[in-house]
């Protein structure tokens, strides 16, 4: 279950920190960022959202791991895993008013700053660089979604799993075997005659 909670303010100034990296933010947008936000704790194993929450919301990771998946079948399918100063949600959906069967889930007890879109959008009408920033993380995404897609189609599990430790070292060690299998496209067996190769095995 996720709630709200009153975090130290050197938590609460970190996506401030995550935004001026990317361009100087101006008084008048972080007031209205940080007035703007809330800041959600959420335990191992728990949903941070489901296709049952429609709410145009995104979330900036603070401390933790949160995965996205999808069902299949009954099958879990991994789409995507991302730890601290990454910003995760359904994007398939927003600003469409369309539903989306992704979950979210947190892989580790994480704190996350929660972000409405409406908020966004007020950001973009009445502050430039909110747009410039915005451009530069949808960049990100994109670099990110690219990366993911040439992931899925290289030819061998142990191609897919090397390109994962090389570009994903931060992950590596933190992301249980069925979870990674799942993202990787391979299974769980598989996983585990791969990673015997390597010197920092992911975690069983």
């Amino acid at each position: 279950m996720k709630k709200a909670t009153d975090l130290p303010i050197k938590i609460c100034y970190e996506i401030l920190h995550f935004f001026n990296k990317i361009h100087r933010v101006s008084p008048g947008a972080a007031d209205y960022l940080l007035a703007n936000t809330k800041y959600i704790t959420i335990r191992k194993g728990k949903f941070l959202r489901s296709p049952i929450d429609q709410e145009d919301v995104v979330y900036f990771i603070v401390k933790g791991l949160i995965r996205g998946f999808i069902r299949d079948e009954g099958k879990d399918i991994t789409t995507w895993i991302n730890e601290e100063s990454n910003i995760v949600g359904s994007i398939r959906n927003m600003g469409l008013d369309e539903e989306t069967d992704e979950y979210l889930q947190a892989l580790e007890d994480s704190v996350v700053i929660e972000i409405h879109r409406s908020s966004l959008e007020y950001l973009y009408d009445k502050f430039y660089e909110a747009n410039i920033i915005g451009r530069k993380i949808l960049e990100i995404y994109y670099r990110d979604a690219e990366e993911r897609a040439y992931l899925c189609r290289l030819p061998t599990a142990e191609k897919r799993y090397k390109r994962f430790i090389n570009t994903r070292p931060a992950l590596t060690g933190r992301v249980s075997l069925k979870y990674l299998a799942s993202y990787l496209g391979m299974k769980e067996e598989t996983l585990c005659r791969v990673r015997a190769k390597y010197q920092r095995p992911v975690k069983c």
